[in-house]
């Protein structure tokens, strides 16, 4: 597929069969899984971001010191953007007082 690439990778037997097991139960196939935590990832998802720190610090990635600088740089990034980005509902506002005026002015 044009646009597409590969992921492919190894581990072993147990836990794919664990794995397919309980995506099975959960009713999630296995590439929406992985797409949806890569997604979350991208995404900065919260969640994701604390599992990922705490993963780094029980196998010793990274030294402390650098996992505490990139977790005070994504807090200031995230009170930037709350400071500067309109949430879905400011901009649902915004175009709804835009469509009043537009509303108005109308001949």
């Amino acid at each position: 597929m044009k646009g597409y690439k590969t992921i492919a990778f190894q581990f072993p037997e147990k836990l794919h069969v664990e794995l397919k097991a309980r995506l099975f139960y959960d009713e999630v196939p296995l590439t929406k899984f992985i797409r949806a935590y890569i997604e979350a990832y991208l995404g900065k998802d919260q969640i994701i971001l604390d599992f990922l720190e705490k993963y780094k610090e029980e196998n010793s990635i990274q030294n402390k010191k650098k996992r505490e600088k990139t977790r005070k740089l994504i807090s200031a990034g995230n009170k930037i953007k709350s400071t500067f980005v309109f949430s879905e509902e400011e901009v649902e506002n915004i175009y709804d007082v835009l469509e009043d005026e537009l509303d108005e002015i109308e001949i």
